[in-house]
């Protein structure tokens, strides 16, 4: 492993300021991992040919991870090549690289179909940040050096079983554990000390699930705090304190890959993946126990790589014909939907959704269950070229700080979506 060095005062600077607030991004989906943002003081409206570009790079490595925001760093992960995935932090001022740290090689070299590369979005922790390869390669490390604490490989010492596509799903870190799904039956999911990597829990789900392509949520329902992650076989949860395997849902796996991850609300989950339609269930007390009981499933919802969020009573996100659609969370109404830029990733903040299109567009719709309202759409300069007509623009849009970064495979920017002052 190699990673660029700073000198020791520096590193516990740095280290020490990496401590996120309410504008941070120091993860997948954002602070609560449900894809909002608390942030406001941002553009209502675009002007034409959209927001200011604050910079572009174009040579960061391949891959489909989005960005992770911490005070004046950035974190992604990235390959060149199938035999060097990396981690790697990087100015929040002018996109430049200040580290790279290599993991280990792209995982499931032959897929097919073919897309191998780099997938997870690193986790921030204070000082500590969590990077998972697509390989299996699990490694904490130290955000302001990139030097690594310590790494586990999930295949090699748990038996890990991954699904077509290599491991994707970003690592959750909660309290003292950090937790990744392995997949298969030694350890479908698993929670490891932070600080020294050494195991605390381990789970066989029944059936031994292979990993899925999403990233585990926490849940605090029924008085019980639980992990929820969604398999290459269903939905399962499992006890945060001791891994018990506490229940399932098998309905939303029925289509070809498990993506996006779960839209919890109380009792109540949303889940959909691939063809499958839109289902919500409910985590019922049944005598003592936890049985999910279905609610809906309809197509015509949300179901695509790109998830979906949660405002109010609404859920917003694009389905696999791409058509963007408000839908009520707890009957499935479809209150508006709209063609706007196609399927693609989303994100909300400030009463606004941030829709990164699969076809590379960018657009800015109003958050509300009244009608669909474009405030603003662009094409970021330069996209680059897919290998396939197959591949598209999946990683998902960030908001942070005031601005809007935006990847697509090698290429990221970085645009100012703040409101004037005089407008906030």
């Amino acid at each position: 492993m190699k990673a660029q060095q700073v000198g020791l005062v520096g590193a516990l600077f740095i280290g020490a300021s990496l401590v996120a607030d309410a504008a941070d991004w120091p993860q997948f989906r954002g602070p609560q991992r449900h894809g909002v943002s608390t942030e406001t003081g941002l553009l209502k409206q675009w002007p034409t040919g959209g927001p200011t570009l604050n910079w572009q790079v174009n040579d960061i490595g391949d891959g489909y991870s989005t960005v992770a925001v911490v005070a004046d760093r950035l974190f992604t992960l990235a390959n060149r090549g199938l035999d060097n995935e990396f981690v790697q932090a990087m100015s929040v001022q002018d996109g430049k690289v200040l580290w790279t740290t290599r993991l280990g090689n792209v995982g499931n070299p032959d897929q097919m179909p073919s897309y191998p590369k780099a997938r997870s979005t690193p986790t921030v922790d204070g000082a500590l940040l969590y990077a998972l390869s697509s390989d299996g390669d699990l490694a904490c490390l130290e955000t302001a050096t990139g030097k690594v604490r310590w790494q586990k490989s999930l295949r090699k010492d748990f038996g890990g079983v991954p699904g077509t596509w290599a491991y994707a799903e970003s690592p959750l870190v909660d309290g003292d554990l950090v937790v990744v799904t392995p997949g298969g039956v030694d350890a479908t999911l698993l929670a490891l000390n932070k600080t020294t990597g050494a195991v605390v829990w381990k789970t066989s789900v029944p059936g031994g699930d292979p990993a899925g392509y999403a990233s585990a949520v926490v849940l605090n329902e029924g008085g019980r705090k639980q992990y929820m992650q969604f398999t290459g076989k269903g939905i399962v949860g499992v006890d945060a304190k001791t891994g018990q395997f506490l229940w399932r849902h098998d309905e939303p796996s029925k289509g070809p890959a498990n993506i996006p991850t779960p839209v919890p609300a109380g009792s109540h989950v949303y889940s959909a993946a691939g063809n499958v339609g839109g289902t919500l269930f409910r985590l019922a007390d049944s005598g003592g126990s936890i049985k999910p009981e279905q609610v809906y499933l309809t197509r015509g919802l949300p179901n695509t790589n790109g998830g979906a969020v949660l405002i109010g009573e609404v859920l917003y996100g694009t389905t696999k014909d791409g058509v963007l659609v408000a839908a009520d969370f707890k009957t499935g109404t479809i209150r508006w939907q709209s063609e706007g830029i196609g399927a693609g990733s989303i994100v909300a903040a400030d009463g606004h959704l941030y829709i990164h299109g699969e076809n590379g567009d960018v657009a800015l719709v109003e958050a509300t269950p009244e009608a669909y309202r474009e405030k603003g759409r662009f094409s970021p300069p330069n996209q680059p070229k897919h290998a396939t007509q197959q591949e598209k623009a999946w990683p998902y849009p960030v908001v942070a700080n005031g601005r809007l970064y935006v990847r697509d495979r090698g290429t990221l920017w970085s645009y100012d979506v703040a409101a004037p002052k005089t407008d906030r």
